[in-house]
């Protein structure tokens, strides 16, 4: 069964949430990890084109890429 999860609605509230921000930057993405004592477990992010076509090519097959 697939569960649909809505990543900007706050799972303890409920309320609503917004972007205010998208890091780019590696080593600011780095730093912030290691502040916040977190565990990332990827050596480094997958290249653009190859991300791209993996989201392009899940949503072809989950059948909500034309609704």
């Amino acid at each position: 069964m697939i569960r649909k999860v809505d990543p900007l609605i706050c799972p303890r509230c409920g309320g609503t949430q917004k972007v205010i921000a998208f890091l780019t930057d590696y080593p600011a993405v780095d730093r912030i990890i290691d502040h916040l004592e977190l565990v990332f477990v990827a050596a480094k992010p997958p290249p653009p084109c190859i991300a791209d076509r993996e989201f392009l090519t899940a949503a072809e097959t989950s059948g909500e890429y034309f609704s």
